[in-house]
């Protein structure tokens, strides 16, 4: 039994090792959707001034959901593109790696919205609107750490800069950030736009790049 976990285990590391260029070209277009959607998420959520905590709770969620479903499609495609099956061992493999820190994200954001006040932020109510997006992106970083391991070595490298840069403005929150909402928006536009746009943009291009040498 053992010799055979450990058979399936080494052909899932070979698979991963042999496709890491397919990887990459999977990535940047997922990459690229998700951050030009949270940057326009980030900048319709304050233009709405959708201030209240559940409000802004409800709002990510689905803007959440446009991504994963989003992100499903792409994938999706690419494997009917490249005639592989879609739900293969080594997404399992991944999508075993990523679950318990998406998990804990989930179960996080529910009992934020259940605690959360219903009206425009008190003090209690800004703090969480501040907390809320940085352990979403720590808990992400984590996933996105997880996932390296079984993808391309940036893949770490770019879950590892979710994890530091969520933890260091959680030790420099402050009563003056929370007082503030649109932090709140800016946090969510920065992590999951700006830099999901950048690492695809650099997917695409060093992709390219390999290909042509």
């Amino acid at each position: 039994m053992e010799s055979n976990w450990a058979a399936e285990h080494l052909q899932v590391i070979r698979t991963l090792m042999e496709r890491s260029a397919l990887y990459r070209r999977a990535l940047a277009p997922i990459m690229t959707f998700n951050g030009m959607l949270g940057i326009l998420a980030a900048i319709l959520g304050w233009l709405l001034k959708l201030t209240a905590p559940r409000s802004f709770v409800l709002f990510w969620a689905g803007v959440g959901l446009i991504g994963v479903i989003g992100s499903f499609l792409l994938v999706r495609r690419q494997a009917l593109k490249a005639s592989e099956p879609f739900w293969s061992p080594p997404t399992r493999r991944v999508t075993e790696a990523i679950l318990p820190p998406l998990a804990a994200g989930f179960i996080i954001t529910c009992a934020g919205y259940l605690f959360a006040p219903d009206a425009s932020p008190d003090l209690a109510g800004a703090t969480l609107m501040l907390w809320l997006p940085l352990a979403w992106v720590v808990l992400y970083g984590c996933a996105l750490h997880a996932a390296g391991f079984f993808m391309p070595r940036g893949m770490k490298l770019f879950g590892c800069a979710f994890v530091l840069g969520g933890s260091l403005l959680f030790g420099l929150g402050s009563t003056d950030w929370v007082s503030r909402p649109g932090y709140a928006y800016g946090i969510m536009g920065f992590f999951f736009g700006a830099l999901h746009l950048a690492y695809g943009i650099y997917l695409y291009f060093t992709e390219k790049g390999t290909n042509a040498a």
